[in-house]
């Protein structure tokens, strides 16, 4: 392996370990360190491969990235991206797991993670600034951005992102006519991926109707969730809270809440959150179980997106360069930066709308913006300080 494949993979993890506030703050952090610093790309192909990702089911951020390490390395480097995007926060959120009920029984208070969620929000409203000053350059886009925005607001149903993807590409694709005409076209899809993908979505439901294996259920639960999610980590927890804690009681819905108070001040992708989950559903059975309830919820997450991306990436590039595929490119990035501004109010409803909290939102993004403080900083002075008020 080349000498750059080991710094993209340190870079990889440098983010992994820094990354916080979501997908999309994770696409403006990428967008600093691997195309500003680094040039393993330019802007657009990384709003490009970001819009395909959101597009498919599956974290956003995840399959981006290991979308890059397939087009820096091929799949070996996609594969090493992958697994070093995933294991920190993955890793920690077993930990958390594990020591949660030790923390209830001692009876320890886990407020002062509150702190750090205005600060999440702060984050993904930098991000929605970023990426539309990236993305959008003309009147189509900027209306194509200020509808998906509302209609993300209004309509929070998870197949209403893709849909609102598609009607976006399709208006700008009618304007194909104004991009040059490509020779040499040979698209050439090779289908192992995708019926991979088929193949262990069609298993897990099977063995998961007719077995009484709970970490087989688990698997089958979560890999069913990762294939249906559209929209990143902020659409899989309602989902999440409704059939694990709602209709499966696997967990109360306090340790729920304290396990996504936890992953907010974890960097790395949001889905590691269901590590958390699957050890809990597990606990019954020792830490040994835990151990495993983490490590196939993980798996089970993560497992569709990651089928889909290298089924895509491969013939991404020739894709493209049909006219209308090029043209639709504009509207689906444009109403993906719409998706990101109406994450950011979204998700500040949850929490208590006080001047301090919004305060601590506006000062996170002056701080992202004018500043060059590290995020980690940022977010370990919000714990910090969430000890010293809570």
């Amino acid at each position: 392996m080349s000498l750059r494949y080991y710094i993209f993979l340190r870079d990889v993890l440098v983010l992994a370990l820094t990354a916080f506030g979501g997908p999309q703050a994770h696409i403006a952090l990428m967008f600093k360190l691997l195309v500003d610093k680094r040039h393993y790309l330019t802007e657009q192909e990384l709003i490009e491969l970001n819009a395909l990702c959101s597009i498919l089911p599956g974290p956003t951020s995840t399959q981006t990235i290991t979308a890059i390490g397939y087009k820096i390395g091929g799949p070996n480097l996609a594969y090493l991206t992958l697994l070093i995007w995933i294991a920190p926060a993955a890793t920690i959120m077993c930990i958390a797991a594990i020591a949660i009920t030790y923390l209830q029984d001692q009876g320890i208070s886990l407020q002062f993670l509150n702190f750090i969620q205005p600060m999440a929000v702060g984050f993904v409203a930098y991000a929605a600034y970023m990426i539309s000053s990236k993305v959008i350059n003309t009147k189509t886009g900027i209306v194509l951005m200020m509808v998906s925005a509302i209609l993300a607001y209004f309509f929070s149903s998870p197949w209403v992102l893709p849909v609102l993807l598609i009607a976006g590409g399709a208006v700008t694709a009618l304007r194909f006519r104004e991009h040059p005409q490509e020779k040499d076209k040979k698209l050439k899809i090779e289908w192992a991926n995708f019926i991979l993908y088929v193949a262990v979505l069609v298993t897990a439901a099977s063995l998961g109707a007719f077995t009484s294996s709970l970490p087989v259920r688990l698997f089958e639960n979560f890999y069913r969730n990762g294939s249906l999610v559209f929209g990143g980590g902020q659409v899989l927890i309602p989902l999440l809270y409704s059939e694990f804690v709602d209709f499966k009681h696997y967990l109360t819905g306090e340790e729920f809440l304290s396990g996504y108070a936890i992953v907010q001040a974890l960097p790395g992708p949001t889905f590691s959150f269901t590590s958390f989950i699957g050890n809990l559903a597990m606990r019954r059975f020792g830490i040994g179980g835990q151990i495993l309830g983490s490590f196939v919820a993980t798996v089970g997450i993560f497992l569709p997106g990651t089928f889909l991306i290298f089924f895509v990436i491969r013939f991404w590039d020739e894709l493209k360069k049909y006219r209308v595929v090029r043209a639709s490119l504009e509207g689906i990035s444009a109403v993906s930066s719409g998706m990101v501004v109406a994450a950011a109010i979204l998700l500040y409803h949850p929490i208590e709308n006080t001047i301090f909290n919004f305060g601590v939102v506006v000062v996170t993004f002056a701080l992202l913006t004018f500043t060059k403080i590290p995020p980690p900083i940022l977010i370990l002075t919000g714990l910090v300080l969430g000890f010293i008020i809570y």
